[in-house]
């Protein structure tokens, strides 16, 4: 099958600045020598119960892959699947939630296209921008620098509990939260101090977004699993072998590319490999730089802390429980 690469190659196209030829979280088209746009579209059915929430978390999710390059949003077209059959008050909330979460991005809702379906979903196409020298790309991580992430992991074994219905309101309810929250102040926290290599956390999970990042750095992670904050009730349901199909999926492609030395015991890696649904910005700050971005974020009301470092490699990643 002929790739779409070769329909589109990037040498006619130098507008693209981003785009088929090297992955990364969102597409970015220059306007001209100073402004680009960023362009996106996330969409899925419901991890949770509550469509209001379900809403926000669907459009935080979307406006997500414009601020982990760097970017504004400007503008959104709802993306909607819906049953015939089903309450369309239900349909209202999330279209509610989602609205007020992109007001909250200081964006706007200005279109959107619906199709009938057997099960709802719901996302965003994000239209964003960025200043061509400021968009930050998966690929600019370098030895040395220091990893940070911005949210606690567990969304995915948080909400698979709650469809098993084993998973308190609390927990439930933190989860919802850390999910409905925009990586917006991370976002510019990481142009104010430059950062060079940024990326979201969501489906591939932790291991697979950070493979991403140093196979296109051209760099190995190493990552610490005692420093990775996890949310409430994620280690526990873990524990208990309560997680997502796509964890599975996730650990059996790419854990021929991570080392963890026979020291991770089977829960703690499935955690690692967990899909996450609006997860936070991973980022590669340089040394001298990650105490003051730290505490800037945590300041900014991220939930942020440091989990390992970039070393000379060629793609790969070591995780272990004490790497330093």
């Amino acid at each position: 099958m002929r790739p779409l690469s070769d329909t589109f190659p990037g040498a006619s196209y130098p507008q693209v600045l981003v785009g088929l030829s090297e992955p990364d979280d969102a597409a970015v088209y220059a306007v001209d020598e100073e402004r680009a746009i960023i362009s996106t579209a996330d969409f899925f059915p419901p991890v949770v119960d509550d469509p209001y929430n379900f809403g926000a978390i669907a459009a935080a999710n979307a406006l997500s892959d414009v601020y982990a390059m760097g970017g504004r949003p400007l503008m959104a077209i709802n993306l909607v699947a819906y049953p015939d059959d089903l309450d369309k008050s239900i349909l209202a909330e999330m279209l509610r939630g989602g609205a007020e979460k992109v007001r909250e991005a200081g964006a706007v809702i200005a279109g959107g296209h619906s199709i009938t379906d057997a099960e709802p979903k719901y996302g965003l196409s994000v239209t964003g921008e960025a200043k061509v020298d400021s968009i930050i790309r998966k690929s600019g991580a370098r030895p040395g620098d220091r990893l940070i992430l911005t949210k606690a992991l567990g969304t995915g074994v948080v909400t698979t509990a709650l469809k098993r219905e084993i998973a308190p309101s609390g927990i439930i309810q933190q989860a919802v939260e850390s999910m409905a929250h925009l990586n917006r102040v991370a976002s510019e926290l990481a142009l104010e101090y430059g950062l060079r290599s940024m990326t979201d956390i969501t489906g591939f999970g932790l291991i697979g977004h950070a493979l991403e990042m140093a196979r296109l750095s051209g760099v190995d992670f190493v990552i610490d699993f005692e420093k990775i904050r996890l949310l409430p009730g994620a280690e526990a349901f873990a524990k208990q072998g309560v997680f997502p199909g796509g964890m599975a999926r996730n650990l059996e492609y790419f854990a021929q590319w991570v080392d963890t030395n026979g020291q991770l015991p089977e829960y703690a890696q499935g955690l690692l490999y967990d899909p996450q649904t609006s997860g936070g910005l991973l980022m590669a700050v340089a040394e001298e730089q990650t105490n003051a971005i730290l505490a800037d974020l945590r300041a900014g009301g991220e939930n942020a802390f440091a989990l390992g470092a970039v070393v000379a490699g060629s793609g790969k990643l070591k995780v272990s429980a004490g790497a330093g």
